[in-house]
């Protein structure tokens, strides 16, 4: 199997090593230098837990080759020992009760590392924000930005200056990638970024928004997914049901509606949570449908000011005639931005997409059979106040597990 050799600086100490090309970095820290204080969960690069230093940068190791690291400076939480604001927060983590099972600290500690050093005057919003790439499933947060905020202002109050680690554009490590793949190595003999280049490096998981609400022409869709549910009901009761609009809206987790035209335009709200950050998507669209073809398509765009999250995309919908039952076959195409868009990445989303589309299916079923549990004619069902992606990761990411699990015992 071919291999590649590189070298790097893990925690000061150089590194020399030959690793397969696919190797992440966060195997091979764990696996090849047993510094297993970098934690895996999602292997997503969503969860935050595997966020490492490299060349002074968060970065997620678990989405991060080794051999794009070569000649890099990489720190692990092993490696921040003696650093001065680690120390702090190691403190301020443990008295503000920022502590439970400790299994995102390690990444956390990274994120908030960066977050102290680039941003003295973060408040509360903001640090949330930043934190938004690491999630925690004990703490509830609160103790984890009391701690940041408390080393923010010990340093303020000391007099200690922001330090911007960032020095040029493009991600963690790139400056040393063209090394090991044979190309004109981008570094140290290169010439610098200009100064109005140099940007402030965001904490992983932190993306900037778009401008704009609206895709155009050739915006390329992050989202593309295909599901199907079946409904046990005839579909013409299916299809007069999905043209009452306020019953299918009713039937969404976290969403709600505040205006319908009889020409098919709508605004609503969909309220979502993600870790420490709360959205709420004010927005609108337009539906469209094909009574002949039961089928529709709702077109509409969102955004959260808070957050600064946004969302465009198309739902497309047929109605598939299976006797006594409907098969709904869905496809979403969607363009996310903002700190949400790190649940662009497919398995994760279709994944998600299917527990919303059950949880969907179970409220219109309801909502068909009135004299079944569960619901009732003419009322809406009771939604959560917000849409908890954080849960739903979790719970995709333990299904995930089991089904690993279940392959390593044979079943």
């Amino acid at each position: 199997m071919t291999t590649r050799s590189i070298e790097l600086t893990v925690n000061g100490t150089v590194c020399r090593a030959e690793v397969e090309p696919r190797t992440a970095l966060a195997d091979f820290l764990r696996d090849d230098l047993l510094l297993t204080g970098t934690h895996l969960g999602c292997e997503h690069g969503v969860c935050g837990a595997c966020t490492v230093n490299i060349d002074g940068v968060p970065a997620r190791s678990c989405i991060t080759y080794a051999v794009l690291c070569d000649k890099a400076h990489v720190t692990t939480i092993e490696g921040f020992d003696g650093d001065e604001v680690v120390g702090r927060l190691r403190q301020a983590f443990s008295e503000e009760h920022g502590l439970q099972c400790g299994f995102c600290t390690p990444g956390m500690i990274a994120t908030a590392r960066d977050i102290v050093l680039r941003l003295p005057e973060a408040d509360d919003a903001r640090v949330r924000l930043e934190l938004s790439g690491n999630l925690c499933r004990c703490t509830g947060y609160s103790g984890i930005v009391r701690a940041i905020r408390r080393v923010l202002d010990e340093r303020k109050l000391a007099g200690q200056p922001a330090v911007n680690a960032r020095t040029r554009l493009g991600p963690a490590g790139s400056g040393h990638a063209g090394a090991s793949l044979g190309r004109e190595r981008v570094g140290a003999g290169a010439a610098p970024a200009p100064a109005e280049a140099a940007l402030p490096a965001p904490s992983q998981g932190s993306v900037a928004a778009l401008p704009g609400d609206k895709l155009s022409g050739d915006a390329k869709p992050s989202v593309a997914v295909r599901h199907s549910f079946v409904v046990p009901e005839r579909r013409d009761r299916v299809w007069a049901f999905f043209e009452n609009v306020e019953d299918v809206v009713a039937c969404m987790p976290g969403a709600s509606l505040t205006e319908a035209t009889p020409d098919g335009r709508l605004s609503g709200q969909m309220s979502v949570r993600l870790g420490p950050i709360s959205a709420t998507f004010l927005g609108n669209a337009e539906i469209a449908r094909d009574p002949a073809r039961y089928s529709g398509t709702i077109r509409g765009h969102g955004r959260d000011r808070t957050s600064g999250s946004g969302s465009t995309g198309e739902i497309r919908y047929a109605l598939v005639d299976e006797g006594e039952r409907t098969r709904v076959d869905i496809d979403v195409t969607a363009s996310l931005t903002g700190t949400l868009a790190q649940f662009g990445r497919l398995g994760l989303v279709n994944d998600l997409v299917r527990r919303l589309t059950d949880a969907f299916s179970a409220n219109l079923q309801a909502r068909l059979r009135p004299g079944e549990p569960g619901g009732a004619a003419g009322e809406a069902l009771a939604q959560p106040a917000r849409l908890d992606l954080a849960s739903m990761l979790l719970a995709v990411i333990g299904a995930r597990l089991r089904l690993i699990a279940n392959r390593l015992r044979g079943r």
